[in-house]
């Protein structure tokens, strides 16, 4: 059975049937994404021992493939350079919001508050931290929303702030940081922090994959078995395990076990690299960490830049409406995908249509729309109701319906097209996965009843992210070198 195969825990190896150990470090890293490089060079500016083990050929992971956004406010330099006032609690209310599972319940589907608060009042130290590390910032703000700016500004809007409900129920603030680097700029941060870990002692492994933790007598990890070069190797660990080897988008098993939905996109546009099969989750699973929201993931579905475009509306198949057209496109992704069961058409005008981005272009074109929802395969009624409502309203700059804000509302005058936005007719719908490991506030992993596991951390899409459900651009990077740096200065 391969890894994409397996959701089972993999089981330890007691201590006292490794004989003895090859080497030994006070800590262990297991992964160099950005949270396992920021817990590396955390634990080593403390005096420790560290040795960071790396299944690829060079540290980066999933991370060098992202756009770069770290979320970060509060009132960092960047924001006040670019004339955005924010605080740590206008930060925190919005996150609480924005991370919460949609529909949220109960306790299970919101944030983790306590760790969601120590992130919003020690983000512009985290910041300083960063550029201390050797990330630069440029101080310029990019009005294109949800994605990195195409040049080397360093703010914004990431996650709906600007937009209902969320602009609404705190102050609105960019705090889409991106490192100064033109276009996606994940791999430029992790070059950076690849940089700062080499200014350390740290010794890393590459090409190197952790097959089994080690345990005491009394259940603690102290230790653990690397497979490199066709042979294993028993590391000791005297301190601590910090495991950041990732999420598990690429492990098919856990994924039809957990949130079968993320597979649904077809082709798939997993984040991820192949790294990301859920190994680092299993392996705590077996020394007895508890898993935390296994069933969440973020889906977005990408409609700009330019964010002009969501003058146009997104009708369903039954030809109605179901989101604010201007919001976060993770918001617009997942209630495509969950609620209208991905089967979405965005419709507009010749005054509103532009090739985006992606090169979407129209799939149908129409004289009435009449005639478009019958190209479209949809009830004409419905249709004809639905863009005569919004079209009354926009005529005043209102949309009393989902609440569009009046820069973004104008009516649809024939003729008109529609662009197919399908899940199964190839429109872009990109997951990933968000649970993981249960965690505290300093990484450390904890057991079902809620105990720490004795020697093992994590951090990154190991463990359980902020995003409980909800998800903003940035939050990925930020989560994961705040509490990588967290854990490397607590084990």
């Amino acid at each position: 059975m391969s890894e994409r195969d397996s959701v089972a825990a993999i089981e330890p190896v007691a201590e006292r049937d490794v004989g003895r150990y090859d080497d030994a470090a006070d800590v262990v890293v297991v992964g160099l994404g950005c949270a396992g490089a920021s817990a590396a060079i955390s634990a080593s500016e403390r005096g420790l021992d560290v040795l960071g083990v790396e299944r690829q050929s060079a540290p980066g992971g999933t991370s060098a493939m992202s756009g770069g956004l770290i979320y970060l406010g509060g009132g960092t330099p960047v924001q006040h350079e670019c004339g955005f006032d924010d605080d740590a609690d206008t930060m925190y209310a919005f996150l609480v919001a924005a991370t919460a599972a949609h529909g949220a319940a109960d306790a299970s589907d919101r944030p983790d508050l306590a760790k969601l608060r120590r992130y919003c009042d020690e983000s512009v130290d985290h910041f300083h931290w960063l550029v201390d590390h050797g990330v630069p910032f440029r101080a310029a703000f990019c009005d294109e929303p949800n994605r990195e700016s195409p040049d080397d500004s360093g703010l914004v809007f990431s996650g709906g702030e600007d937009s209902r409900p969320f602009c609404d129920l705190a102050r609105p603030a960019p705090r889409g940081h991106k490192p100064q680097f033109t276009d996606s700029a994940g791999n430029f941060l992790m070059q950076c922090l690849a940089d700062a870990v080499g200014k350390t002692a740290t010794r890393t492994m590459v090409d190197a994959r952790v097959d089994r933790l080690v345990v005491d007598d009394d259940g603690a990890v102290v230790g653990v078995a690397v497979r490199a070069d066709n042979s294993t190797r028993h590391i000791r660990a005297r301190r601590g395990v910090v495991l950041a080897a990732g999420g598990f988008a690429y492990n098919e098993a856990m994924l039809a076990a957990n949130c079968p939905e993320a597979m649904r996109p077809d082709p798939a546009w997993r984040i991820g690299t192949d790294a990301d099969d859920g190994r680092g989750i299993r392996l705590a699973q077996g020394a007895g960490g508890a898993p935390l929201r296994l069933d969440v993931f973020e889906c977005a579905l990408p409609l700009g830049p330019p964010h002009r475009l969501c003058r146009a509306i997104l009708v369903d198949r039954r030809g109605r409406r179901f989101v604010n057209e201007d919001t976060y496109t993770g918001r617009i992704g997942w209630k495509a995908l969950m609620e209208h069961d991905g089967d979405v058409f965005m419709v507009l005008d010749d005054s509103i249509y532009e090739r985006n981005l992606l090169g979407l272009r129209f799939s149908y074109a129409a004289e009435t729309v009449e005639e478009l929802a019958r190209d479209m395969g949809v009830p004409a009624a419905e249709l004809a109701a639905t863009i005569a409502r919004y079209n009354e309203h926009a005529a005043h700059g209102d949309d009393p319906d989902f609440g569009k804000l009046p820069p973004f509302v104008q009516p649809l005058v024939p003729p008109l097209g529609a662009i197919d936005l399908g899940v199964q007719r190839g429109a872009i719908y990109a997951t990933f996965t968000l649970g993981g490991l249960h965690t505290d506030v300093d990484g450390r992993v904890l057991s079902s009843d809620g105990r720490a596991v004795a020697g093992l951390f994590a951090a990154g899409r190991t463990s359980a992210s902020l995003a409980a459900g909800g998800y903003v651009s940035g939050i990925s990077l930020g989560d994961g070198t705040f509490f990588g740096r967290r854990a490397g200065g607590a084990v």
